[in-house]
């Protein structure tokens, strides 16, 4: 009775993996992820649980909250890298309760693993302006929450708008291999012509290299298609966090330099911040509303961008058709077929 009732469990767990396997990665899980982490501490801290308590209380969630937002990322003994963000949890609430630098310890327990650093230094960073300026950090930590959502849902689009040029590519790739499987289904000696004849093994050493090189082109152009920063409008937004707590421009510029460069964060907004900090002295508007709206506008602007280059892949994606794929075609598809009628033509000449 046991084997027969175990054997279905089995078989279930088995299908379960191989869905697993199959099933393509979400580029937008990491970042989902820490947002979701990152409401949780708001949420918390707003309600007046202590800083340490927050950072404890999320990394239990994490480690034994099976439903929850986190849960598919958070703790996994399978993820990639070599630090779980279970760890980076325990790193930080250990941090909180030394009365040490939270962001610190983020970097610390990221520091190998290059696969979820880059959304975590985010909120490290984030954290280290809101503590250096007295800037309220529930508040500060539920606008960076829609930011890291905002670069989450415009990875999903990007990758949404890539799926067809992706497949198309893949399926063109495969073309070479299904003529000569053609050719040897109507009867013509494709494959001994390609291995046991020297036009035959030029043509597979030729049309070999150009498949080669045609999938590694195509990938370098989805790749680039594809590529999106968790930091669009960052700088913007930590100038606001840092001025909400009632620092200066200067000071505020100094404390977001500071955490940026410590975090391993690149600033790349330091001219649209430049503009908004002059608007705002010539019309006396308050500086941190224009900053967090030109924060928004940026991840707009990103969003477009992205949406713009996954369009633009499916022509780029025919110069590795045209240039590498038909030709492999030719070569592995078409010049053994010919050169099989020609001896049949030939050999019944004779």
């Amino acid at each position: 009775m046991t084997g027969r009732m175990s054997r279905p469990l089995v078989l279930a767990t088995l299908g379960d993996r191989i869905a697993a396997f199959r099933r393509r990665p979400d580029p937008a899980a990491d970042l989902d992820a820490i947002a979701a982490v990152t409401e949780r501490l708001a949420v918390l801290l707003s309600a007046g649980v202590p800083a340490p308590a927050a950072w404890a209380h999320v990394g239990e969630g994490a480690a034994g909250d099976p439903g929850g937002p986190p849960a598919r990322r958070l703790g996994r003994p399978d993820r990639v890298g070599s630090h779980s963000d279970r760890a980076v949890l325990g790193a930080a609430a250990r941090a909180a309760a030394d009365g040490a630098s939270v962001s610190g310890a983020i970097a610390g327990a990221t520091a190998d693993d290059a696969a979820s650093s880059g959304a975590w230094s985010v909120l490290a960073a984030a954290w280290a302006v809101a503590a250096e300026s007295g800037a309220p950090l529930a508040v500060s930590l539920r606008d960076l929450a829609g930011a890291l959502r905002d670069e989450a849902q415009l990875r999903r689009e990007v990758r949404t708008a890539l799926a067809g040029p992706i497949a198309s590519a893949r399926l063109m790739l495969a073309l070479p291999l299904v003529a000569v499987a053609f050719g040897a289904l109507l009867g013509f000696d494709t494959i001994a012509i390609l291995f046991g004849n020297p036009v035959g093994l030029a043509c597979v050493v030729l049309g070999g290299l150009l498949l080669w090189v045609g999938r590694r082109w195509s990938t370098r152009l989805a790749t680039r298609a594809s590529a999106s920063r968790a930091d669009a409008g960052l700088e913007l937004e930590l100038l606001a966090i840092a001025m909400s707590g009632g620092a200066s421009v200067e000071r505020a510029r100094g404390i977001v330099r500071d955490a940026l460069s410590s975090n391993g964060v690149a600033a790349h907004d330091r001219g649209a911040s430049e503009a908004v900090i002059a608007l705002a002295a010539r019309a006396g508007a308050p500086v941190s509303d224009l900053l967090r709206a030109e924060a928004f506008r940026l991840r707009r602007v990103a969003r477009a961008d992205g949406a713009a280059r996954a369009a633009a892949l499916g022509v780029r994606l025919m110069l590795p058709l045209g240039a590498c794929v038909l030709p492999a075609f030719v070569l592995l598809g078409v010049v053994p077929l010919l050169v099989s009628v020609v001896s049949v033509t030939l050999g019944g000449a004779v």
